[in-house]
Formats: structure tokens, sequence, C-alpha cells
């Protein structure tokens, strides 16, 4: 699997699942006969020496997925128990199905006390991907009850308590050591909290034809690090500075003057062929000592920034700007100019209560709680649907926006949203966003369309940020660590 790859809602996969019943001659059976083997061989793949199973069966048609994946171990000799809760016995006719076969074939059914017993896997068959509320008080019970076990956990189609359709974890919820989906891919379980429940995502595609699918578009797309070739090109022998794009840098109020250090290195490093910083003259020295190749401007006032704005292709701006009066002034020049921009951190802050709008062709790249801020929400909420909270900050600023964070997603007009699948918790440091500025705005600088540029950009910073934590760990991890691996990871096709 090379991405994008598509991510689909829970709406678009009962849709895939009813056309993929037609396909199997109309019999539902058929198709949950298929997940339940399909879930019994991905078992045996990843635990071959498990001989004791625990199956945790709902109500719905994901608990007769379970009692499909039991008959199996059953067949081949496991311990194979199943555990149901006292109020959800099975209620769908494919799951009665599939409960009076595991029956028939020998297997019994025990209503949950409170103790799982011994397994050496627990399979995770209690909620699908209709759950969208905290489970009641008896499903908490099994799924904490699941949570305390020490055995790896499995979970069919969804980590029982994820809304699969925005990764949020309405009560508590299960966290598998690895999920296997069914059909297609799910959205939901590629972004926010649903990242520290789902474990390792695997697909069983149940053979069905291309041909369910058609007409139904994506509801998002997944990018990972496979994807960077696709977004970076060997250049022309005959490229100049000129033609790699001139990016203005402005920030760094006193006291800040490292974010925009950030920005201006990280903007160089992804490919700028010329780099302004507009910042405080008390950082000008410490960033030529840092970075030479930067043209570095102390700007005390707005009459100094003018002829800056007039040379730059680009504008990154936000990075250690203050919401000063001093910072307010430099925003307002900008948002006059006709150059594209990249806007974060500060210039967000001041947007919240401005009520400014960017254009199409610009660039947010606001984190949890700026975009709050700019919608007026508590962040909790921005983080219950932030599928739904990138989309609205599309909505509210008017330009392409990277809602950063675990799976962060980048929305634009017209358009599926799109999911970086890379980055880690590393990351959660401050500067990390100065540095995902300066790499979009050397992006644009450099030719990219403002959706293209986030996108790669997100993911170039996100995969730098993967690299570094390879080499010597998540923790402790620091922004400049990423220098060199934007560098070597934009240019795939290097010779």
């Amino acid at each position: 699997m090379h991405s994008p790859f598509p991510l689909y809602a829970p709406d678009q996969l009962r849709e895939l699942e009813a056309r993929g019943i037609a396909a199997c001659g109309g019999d539902g059976f058929v198709l949950m006969a298929r997940a339940g083997l399909a879930a019994w061989q991905q078992l045996l793949k990843h635990w071959p020496h498990a001989r004791r199973l625990v199956v945790a069966c709902g109500p719905g048609n994901n608990g007769g997925d379970g009692y499909v994946l039991a008959r199996h171990a059953l067949a081949s000799g496991l311990d194979a128990r199943v555990l149901r809760l006292d109020a959800h016995a099975p209620r769908t006719p494919l799951a009665m199905q599939a409960h009076d076969a595991f029956v028939g074939a020998g297997g019994q059914v025990e209503c949950f006390d409170g103790d799982l017993g011994g397994a050496d896997v627990l399979v995770d068959a209690v909620f699908g991907i209709g759950l969208s509320r905290a489970p009641d008080a008896h499903a908490n019970a099994l799924i904490e009850a699941i949570n305390r076990h020490p055995a790896p956990v499995f979970s069919l189609d969804v980590p029982s308590g994820i809304d699969a359709r925005s990764g949020d974890a309405p009560g508590v919820a299960v966290i598998a050591a690895r999920t296997l989906q069914f059909i297609a891919r799910h959205r939901g379980l590629r972004t926010g909290i649903a990242l520290d429940h789902a474990g390792d995502l695997a697909l069983a595609a149940l053979d069905l034809p291309e041909t369910v699918f058609e007409g139904i578009e994506p509801a998002a797309l997944a990018l990972r690090a496979d994807a960077l070739p696709g977004f970076f090109s060997l250049r022309p022998r005959d490229s100049h500075k000129g033609t790699n794009g001139h990016v203005l840098c402005i920030g760094g109020d006193h006291g800040s003057g490292g974010a925009i250090l950030l920005a201006a290195e990280a903007a160089l490093r992804s490919g700028a062929g010329l780099l302004s910083v507009a910042t405080r003259a008390s950082h000008v020295p410490a960033l030529l000592a840092r970075r030479p190749e930067a043209m570095a401007h102390a700007v005390d006032d707005v009459a100094q920034l003018a002829p800056l704005l007039a040379r730059a292709g680009v504008i990154a701006l936000g990075p250690g700007l203050g919401q000063g009066e001093w910072g307010r002034q430099l925003l307002e020049a900008v948002l006059a100019s006709e150059a594209p921009r990249v806007v974060d951190a500060d210039a967000l802050n001041l947007f919240a209560s401005s009520g400014h709008r960017l254009r199409a062709q610009d660039v947010a790249t606001p984190h949890p709680g700026e975009a709050a801020r700019l919608l007026g929400i508590p962040t909790s909420e921005v983080q219950r649907d932030r599928f739904a909270a990138a989309r609205a900050l599309q909505e509210r600023l008017g330009c392409v926006v990277v809602l950063k964070g675990a799976g962060s997603i980048i929305a634009s007009a017209n358009a599926p949203s799109t999911v970086i699948c890379a980055g880690n918790p590393g990351m959660a440091v401050g500067g990390m966003g100065d540095v995902l500025t300066g790499v979009i705005a050397a992006l644009l600088a450099q030719g990219m369309t403002s959706a293209d540029a986030a996108s790669a950009g997100a993911l170039l910073h996100a995969a730098a940020g993967d690299a570094a934590a390879r080499e010597d760990g998540e923790r402790g991890l620091l922004p400049s660590d990423l220098m060199p691996w934007l560098r070597r990871l934009a240019n795939p096709m290097r010779r």
C-alpha cells in the first residue's frame, strides 16, 4: 500500500457494506463469514503461539464477526471463550446466525461477571462503526477489564468506544495492540485520541470487486512518508536562486528571537532560494551567526517593512511575532500585501480577535488551542472532531488550513481533507510549529499550490521528526534536530 490512500466515514462504510452484500448475492452472512475468517487469519499471523482466546462480543454485527472468529479458533483446537454482557445478547439477524453457528459447533457463551480470566489474546468485538456515544455502565466495566488485562488486544473494525467518524472517545474505549478494519480504512482511526487506541492498523478488503467503490468519494485522503517522492522532483540543471523562490519570515519580538530563526532555517533547508528575515534589531547578530545565508533586517517600525514586502515572493508571518503593537502593525502591513502568506502562532491569535480573513492562496497552521480561539469554542471541542474543526477553520479563514496535532489535518476548499500519517509525541515541544511555517513557505516559494505546499510541508515536517526520533528517541527531541532531515527528505530523488 502506497499513499495517498482513501479514508471513509461510517455512513460511506455502511453503503460499501450494503454494496458488498449485494455483490455476495444478497447474503450478508457470506460477508460476515469472510470478515470473521480474515480476523482469524490475522490473529494467527500475529499471535501464532496463542492457545487461549477470550472473545468479547457485542450485540451487533461486530459481535457477529467475533463469533465467526471464535468458531474458527474452536475448530483449530484452541481454548476460545466468548463473553457477552447480559443486556447485550445478539440483536441483529446476522449476529444471531453467527452466534448459533458458534454454539452449534460446541462453543459456549458466558456472561461477563467482571473477570475475563486467563488469555493469551483478547479479541474486542463489542462495538463497531455505529457507536458515536459513550458506552453504558455495563459496557464500561467490560472495556475497563479488557484494558486492565495483561494480554494483547485485537480489535475488529474499530476499538470499542472509538467514534470511527471523528476519532473521538466519548467515554472509555479499548486500547488495542492491533485493529483490523473491514472493506475500507476508517477516517476516524487516523487522528486525535484514536491513535492511542487503535494500535497497528490493517485492512481486510474481503475480496470485494472495485465496482463497490464507484461513485463514493473518500471522506479524506491519508499521506505517509512514502508519498514524499511524488511532491519533490529533480531540479533543472539551469536552476538559480531566483527560480527557487524568495521567502520573507516576519516575527521575533523581544524575547522570541529563536522562533523566527527556526522558521528561517527550516525554509532554507526545505529549498528556498532566497531567505529574508524581518525581526527586532537585537536578534539580528544571533541570526547571522547561526545562519549567515539569511538576509537579516532590523525592523522596528512598519515603514522599514515595506521594501522587504515588495521583494518577497512568499511571506511567513507569526513565529515569535507577539501580540503587542509591533506585531499588530506588521500584521496589518502583511495583510495588504499581494504575496502568498503562511500564517501561524501569534499572527493567528491576533486574527482571532480581528475577524480578518485570508485568501485562497494562503495557508494557516493553527494548533488546537489557536483553532479554538479562532472558532470561539473550547479546545476540547476542537479535539472531539478534528475533521469538523479543520473544515470550519477553512471556511472561517478562507484559506488552506493545517490543523496541527496527532494526525494533522489539511483542509482546503472543494477537496477532501488530507490526514498526515506521520509524526510522533516527541514533536510536542515549543518551536516545532515555527519549523513547519518555514517549510510550507519554502514549498510555496518553489511553485507548489497552497494545498500541495500545506500537505507536502506537513508530511515533510512530520517525517523529519520521525527520522530524528529514530536516531536518539522521542523524549528530548528539539526542533533544530529536524533541520538535516528536512534537507535529506526533500531530496528523495537525489543522485
